[in-house]
């Protein structure tokens, strides 16, 4: 794809089931190159929003496309867990005319992964260090990686993601990194799709949104024009206020959020929401 190019478009996309909307009108781009972070609490939506753009779902409505040659790596890691890691990599070598045999065989050699091992006999980190080279070995433009961390322990997500890393900044591939544990994506990735309530709620650039927004801590009794407000927390002698747009206030502290604190920010400005019957 050129530069500048968008990798995934969604035009009020939705997802409906009987108990009702997993996904209710969303719409953004993402460019190409990125590295986004896909965040949400638990059931906000994002292994439906995985699952419509890599086609394993069909919205109720709207619309998802995916500018490239897509690869998925779904939360639970799908292997052949009686296959030994080579049985594995022919496997996908035989199911993928795109195969790069030689680049995934680096990428399990690097991982120390022994070829001969099983798959259930692997742990955490080595399994997914396959699930990744089968993905990655596809040489997709596009990797969708659903909560890819989510069953490894530090040292191994530390490895894993510094793995991912240096492959994307070989090939420059677009990566959508679902995860709700904020740490393992600050500093890591640079464009932000939150989702909240089934919505998103936040998408950009993270370098940009950060920006836009502030933390003010000042007294209780604090006055903040409700429509800059993004949440607000007030305890007994002080309070403190997201910010997007607004200018300094006088004799208020101001603080640049982290991305942790601007994403819970948005979290608990939706649940309050959803608990008040609102739209957020």
């Amino acid at each position: 794809m050129d530069e500048g190019s968008a990798a995934l478009v969604a035009a009020g996309l939705g997802k409906r089931y009987r108990r009702g909307w997993a996904l209710e009108d969303c719409t953004f781009t993402l460019p190409s190159g990125r590295i986004a972070a896909l965040v949400g609490p638990n059931g906000a939506g994002k292994s439906t929003l995985m699952s419509l753009a890599t086609g394993l779902l069909r919205p109720t409505a709207g619309s998802v496309e995916v500018l490239g040659r897509p690869g998925f790596l779904a939360q639970g890691k799908p292997l052949y867990q009686g296959f030994t890691v080579q049985e594995m990599l022919r496997a996908g070598r035989m199911l993928n005319p795109d195969w790069d045999d030689e680049y995934a065989r680096r990428l399990v050699d690097e991982a120390r992964v022994p070829l001969g091992a099983r798959i259930r006999t692997l742990s955490g980190g080595q399994r997914t260090r396959v699930a990744l080279a089968v993905t990655l070995g596809r040489r997709p433009e596009v990797v969708l990686l659903d909560e890819p961390l989510a069953d490894l322990d530090p040292l191994a997500r530390q490895e894993v993601m510094q793995a991912l890393l240096s492959e994307v900044a070989e090939t420059g591939t677009t990566v959508v990194l679902s995860s709700h544990v904020i740490a393992d994506l600050d500093g890591i990735c640079d464009h932000l799709l939150l989702l909240s309530d089934g919505r998103v709620r936040l998408a950009g650039d993270v370098e940009d949104l950060l920006a836009e927004h502030r933390l003010l801590i000042g007294p209780r009794s604090l006055e903040v024009p409700p429509e800059f407000v993004v949440e607000r927390r007030d305890v007994e002698r002080q309070s403190t206020v997201l910010v997007r747009g607004l200018a300094d206030l006088p004799d208020v502290e101001v603080l640049d959020p982290t991305l942790e604190e601007l994403t819970l920010g948005y979290f608990r400005a939706g649940r309050a929401a959803a608990e008040r019957g609102v739209a957020a």
